[in-house]
Protein backbone atom coordinates (compact mmCIF):
# COMPACT_ATOMS: atom_id res chain seq x y z
CA UNK A 1 0.00 0.00 0.00
CA UNK A 2 2.77 2.24 0.76
CA UNK A 3 4.80 1.39 -2.64
CA UNK A 4 1.93 2.28 -4.88
CA UNK A 5 0.50 5.34 -3.02
CA UNK A 6 4.02 6.96 -2.55
CA UNK A 7 5.75 5.84 -6.25
CA UNK A 8 1.91 6.83 -7.65
CA UNK A 9 2.80 10.59 -6.86
CA UNK A 10 5.58 11.11 -8.97
CA UNK A 11 4.32 9.30 -12.36
CA UNK A 12 3.23 11.52 -15.26
CA UNK A 13 2.33 8.39 -17.05
CA UNK A 14 -1.06 7.36 -16.95
CA UNK A 15 -0.64 4.00 -17.60
CA UNK A 16 1.60 3.64 -15.46
CA UNK A 17 -0.28 5.77 -12.54
CA UNK A 18 -2.82 2.93 -12.96
CA UNK A 19 -0.03 0.70 -12.08
CA UNK A 20 0.53 2.01 -8.92
CA UNK A 21 -2.90 2.62 -8.50
CA UNK A 22 -3.02 -1.07 -8.77
CA UNK A 23 -0.17 -2.11 -6.15
CA UNK A 24 -1.79 0.15 -3.50
CA UNK A 25 -5.20 -1.68 -4.68
CA UNK A 26 -3.43 -5.09 -4.26
CA UNK A 27 -2.59 -4.13 -0.37
CA UNK A 28 -6.43 -3.53 0.31
CA UNK A 29 -6.69 -7.33 -1.22
CA UNK A 30 -4.19 -9.00 0.87
CA UNK A 31 -5.22 -7.06 4.44
CA UNK A 32 -8.63 -8.98 3.57
CA UNK A 33 -6.45 -12.12 2.55
CA UNK A 34 -4.74 -12.12 5.61
CA UNK A 35 -7.45 -11.50 8.26
CA UNK A 36 -8.86 -14.59 7.23
CA UNK A 37 -12.30 -14.63 8.71
CA UNK A 38 -15.84 -14.67 6.82
CA UNK A 39 -16.12 -11.15 7.02
CA UNK A 40 -12.81 -10.87 6.00
CA UNK A 41 -13.04 -13.07 3.05
CA UNK A 42 -16.71 -11.37 1.57
CA UNK A 43 -14.49 -7.84 1.73
CA UNK A 44 -12.09 -9.49 -0.23
CA UNK A 45 -14.47 -10.99 -3.12
CA UNK A 46 -16.29 -7.97 -2.96
CA UNK A 47 -13.03 -5.53 -3.27
CA UNK A 48 -11.94 -8.08 -6.24
CA UNK A 49 -15.24 -7.53 -7.83
CA UNK A 50 -15.67 -4.08 -7.27
CA UNK A 51 -11.81 -3.03 -8.67
CA UNK A 52 -12.36 -5.57 -11.80
CA UNK A 53 -15.25 -3.26 -13.11
CA UNK A 54 -13.45 -0.06 -11.98
CA UNK A 55 -9.81 -0.99 -13.50
CA UNK A 56 -11.94 -2.33 -16.47
CA UNK A 57 -14.26 1.04 -16.95
CA UNK A 58 -10.57 3.43 -16.71
CA UNK A 59 -8.95 1.18 -19.34
CA UNK A 60 -11.97 1.49 -22.13
CA UNK A 61 -12.51 5.15 -21.49
CA UNK A 62 -9.12 5.80 -22.43
CA UNK A 63 -9.32 3.77 -25.35
CA UNK A 64 -12.46 5.85 -25.82
CA UNK A 65 -10.90 9.64 -25.30
CA UNK A 66 -7.87 7.98 -27.81
CA UNK A 67 -10.36 7.04 -30.77
CA UNK A 68 -12.10 10.59 -30.07
CA UNK A 69 -8.89 12.71 -30.27
CA UNK A 70 -8.15 11.04 -33.56
CA UNK A 71 -9.33 14.41 -35.23
CA UNK A 72 -7.25 16.48 -33.45
CA UNK A 73 -3.99 17.83 -33.33
CA UNK A 74 -1.82 18.10 -29.78
CA UNK A 75 0.38 21.29 -29.67
CA UNK A 76 2.27 20.21 -26.15
CA UNK A 77 5.52 19.57 -26.79
CA UNK A 78 6.27 17.38 -23.88
CA UNK A 79 4.11 15.16 -26.02
CA UNK A 80 5.68 15.36 -28.92
CA UNK A 81 9.40 15.07 -27.33
CA UNK A 82 7.97 11.33 -26.90
CA UNK A 83 9.68 8.17 -28.62
CA UNK A 84 7.04 6.23 -28.46
CA UNK A 85 4.23 8.63 -28.72
CA UNK A 86 2.87 5.95 -31.98
CA UNK A 87 2.41 3.00 -29.65
CA UNK A 88 -1.22 4.64 -27.77
CA UNK A 89 -2.76 7.32 -28.58
CA UNK A 90 -3.19 8.76 -24.92
CA UNK A 91 0.06 8.25 -22.30
CA UNK A 92 0.91 11.29 -20.76
CA UNK A 93 -1.71 12.62 -18.08
CA UNK A 94 -1.27 15.89 -19.51
CA UNK A 95 -2.73 14.73 -22.49
CA UNK A 96 -6.67 14.64 -21.03
CA UNK A 97 -6.02 18.79 -20.07
CA UNK A 98 -9.01 20.27 -20.71
CA UNK A 99 -10.93 16.77 -22.06
CA UNK A 100 -14.15 18.09 -20.28
CA UNK A 101 -14.65 20.44 -22.89
CA UNK A 102 -14.39 17.90 -25.63
CA UNK A 103 -16.28 15.35 -24.27
CA UNK A 104 -18.27 16.33 -21.15
CA UNK A 105 -20.23 12.67 -20.67
CA UNK A 106 -17.25 10.88 -21.21
CA UNK A 107 -15.29 13.18 -18.93
CA UNK A 108 -18.19 12.48 -15.91
CA UNK A 109 -17.77 8.53 -17.03
CA UNK A 110 -14.03 8.62 -15.82
CA UNK A 111 -14.44 11.40 -12.75
CA UNK A 112 -17.28 8.42 -11.20
CA UNK A 113 -14.40 5.87 -11.86
CA UNK A 114 -11.06 7.94 -10.40
CA UNK A 115 -13.61 9.06 -7.54
CA UNK A 116 -14.42 4.94 -7.22
CA UNK A 117 -11.05 4.41 -7.22
CA UNK A 118 -10.24 7.13 -4.50
CA UNK A 119 -13.07 5.81 -2.33
CA UNK A 120 -15.23 8.36 -2.16
CA UNK A 121 -18.69 7.96 -0.98
CA UNK A 122 -21.25 6.76 -2.15
CA UNK A 123 -19.26 4.93 -4.58
CA UNK A 124 -18.76 1.45 -5.39
CA UNK A 125 -15.02 1.84 -4.21
CA UNK A 126 -15.84 3.30 -0.60
CA UNK A 127 -17.96 0.23 0.38
CA UNK A 128 -15.26 -1.77 -0.77
CA UNK A 129 -12.68 -0.04 1.50
CA UNK A 130 -15.53 0.01 4.36
CA UNK A 131 -15.51 -3.49 4.09
CA UNK A 132 -11.86 -4.22 3.93
CA UNK A 133 -11.40 -2.02 7.56
CA UNK A 134 -14.60 -2.97 9.30
CA UNK A 135 -13.39 -6.50 8.93
CA UNK A 136 -9.57 -5.76 9.89
CA UNK A 137 -10.40 -3.36 13.34
CA UNK A 138 -12.71 -5.95 13.98
CA UNK A 139 -10.04 -8.06 13.91
CA UNK A 140 -8.22 -6.06 15.89
CA UNK A 141 -6.08 -5.31 12.93
CA UNK A 142 -5.59 -1.26 14.32
CA UNK A 143 -2.15 -0.76 13.19
CA UNK A 144 -3.00 -2.02 9.62
CA UNK A 145 -6.00 -0.05 9.23
CA UNK A 146 -4.48 2.95 9.96
CA UNK A 147 -1.87 2.13 7.44
CA UNK A 148 -4.53 1.75 4.87
CA UNK A 149 -6.56 4.83 5.45
CA UNK A 150 -3.51 7.08 5.75
CA UNK A 151 -1.81 5.62 1.95
CA UNK A 152 -5.71 5.58 0.69
CA UNK A 153 -5.18 9.58 1.64
CA UNK A 154 -2.54 10.04 -0.28
CA UNK A 155 -3.20 7.87 -3.20
CA UNK A 156 -6.32 10.46 -3.50
CA UNK A 157 -3.75 13.25 -4.03
CA UNK A 158 -2.91 11.29 -7.56
CA UNK A 159 -6.57 10.67 -8.61
CA UNK A 160 -7.63 14.21 -7.51
CA UNK A 161 -4.62 15.59 -9.87
CA UNK A 162 -6.46 13.83 -12.57
CA UNK A 163 -9.73 15.03 -12.29
CA UNK A 164 -7.79 18.74 -11.92
CA UNK A 165 -6.40 18.25 -15.47
CA UNK A 166 -9.85 17.33 -17.05
CA UNK A 167 -11.99 19.32 -15.59
CA UNK A 168 -9.56 22.44 -14.62
CA UNK A 169 -8.05 23.37 -17.66
CA UNK A 170 -8.28 24.78 -21.31
CA UNK A 171 -7.50 21.82 -24.01
CA UNK A 172 -4.16 22.03 -25.80
CA UNK A 173 -6.09 19.91 -28.62
CA UNK A 174 -7.28 21.96 -32.12
CA UNK A 175 -9.26 20.12 -34.81
CA UNK A 176 -6.50 19.50 -37.72
CA UNK A 177 -7.40 22.46 -40.37
CA UNK A 178 -6.68 19.78 -42.97
CA UNK A 179 -9.68 17.77 -41.66
CA UNK A 180 -12.06 20.09 -41.48
CA UNK A 181 -12.64 20.52 -44.97
CA UNK A 182 -12.37 16.99 -45.65
CA UNK A 183 -15.51 15.21 -46.37
CA UNK A 184 -15.57 11.69 -46.53
CA UNK A 185 -17.64 9.19 -48.80
CA UNK A 186 -19.34 5.77 -47.91
CA UNK A 187 -21.75 3.40 -50.04
CA UNK A 188 -24.58 1.39 -48.35
CA UNK A 189 -24.44 -2.07 -50.12
CA UNK A 190 -27.12 -4.87 -50.23
CA UNK A 191 -26.55 -8.36 -51.61
CA UNK A 192 -23.56 -6.19 -53.88
CA UNK A 193 -26.19 -3.72 -55.01
CA UNK A 194 -25.35 -0.47 -54.68
CA UNK A 195 -28.31 1.02 -52.43
CA UNK A 196 -27.44 4.30 -51.02
CA UNK A 197 -24.28 7.22 -51.06
CA UNK A 198 -23.15 9.01 -48.38
CA UNK A 199 -21.45 12.25 -47.50
CA UNK A 200 -20.31 13.26 -44.03
CA UNK A 201 -17.55 15.33 -42.38
CA UNK A 202 -16.02 14.47 -39.17
CA UNK A 203 -18.77 15.86 -37.05
CA UNK A 204 -20.25 12.66 -37.71
CA UNK A 205 -18.02 10.32 -36.38
CA UNK A 206 -18.24 9.19 -32.62
CA UNK A 207 -17.73 6.21 -31.13
CA UNK A 208 -18.88 2.82 -31.45
CA UNK A 209 -22.16 1.85 -29.61
CA UNK A 210 -20.07 -1.26 -28.38
CA UNK A 211 -17.45 1.13 -26.06
CA UNK A 212 -20.44 3.62 -25.80
CA UNK A 213 -23.03 0.68 -24.09
CA UNK A 214 -19.81 -0.99 -21.67
CA UNK A 215 -18.69 2.50 -20.53
CA UNK A 216 -22.55 3.74 -19.82
CA UNK A 217 -23.73 0.18 -18.49
CA UNK A 218 -19.64 -0.23 -16.07
CA UNK A 219 -20.32 3.46 -14.81
CA UNK A 220 -23.79 3.63 -13.36
CA UNK A 221 -22.47 0.02 -11.82
CA UNK A 222 -20.13 2.22 -9.62
CA UNK A 223 -22.55 5.01 -9.18
CA UNK A 224 -25.90 3.48 -8.93
CA UNK A 225 -24.63 0.55 -6.58
CA UNK A 226 -25.52 2.15 -3.06
CA UNK A 227 -29.63 1.99 -4.88
CA UNK A 228 -29.39 -1.96 -5.33
CA UNK A 229 -26.81 -3.49 -3.64
CA UNK A 230 -28.84 -6.86 -2.70
CA UNK A 231 -27.33 -8.16 -5.90
CA UNK A 232 -23.81 -7.54 -5.69
CA UNK A 233 -23.41 -8.57 -1.90
CA UNK A 234 -25.86 -11.74 -2.41
CA UNK A 235 -23.31 -12.83 -5.05
CA UNK A 236 -20.57 -12.25 -2.15
CA UNK A 237 -22.00 -14.07 0.22
CA UNK A 238 -22.04 -17.21 -1.77
CA UNK A 239 -19.17 -17.08 -2.76
CA UNK A 240 -17.75 -16.90 0.80
CA UNK A 241 -20.10 -19.98 2.06
CA UNK A 242 -18.75 -21.96 -1.13
CA UNK A 243 -15.02 -21.15 -0.27
CA UNK A 244 -15.41 -21.92 4.06
CA UNK A 245 -17.00 -25.12 2.75
CA UNK A 246 -14.19 -26.04 0.82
Amino acid sequence: MIIGSVLGLTQFRIKRLFAYSTISHVGFILLALSINTVESIQAFIFYLIQYSISNLNAFIILIGIGYSLYFYTNKTEEYKKLLDKNNSPIQLISQIKGYFYINPVLSLSLAVTIFSFAGIPPLLGFFAKQMVLSAALDSGYIFMSLIAILTSVISAVYYLNIIKQVFFYKPDYSINPELTRLNLHANILKNNILKEKLIFKIDSIVLSSYLTITISVLTLLILLFIFTPQELLGITSILTVSLFNL
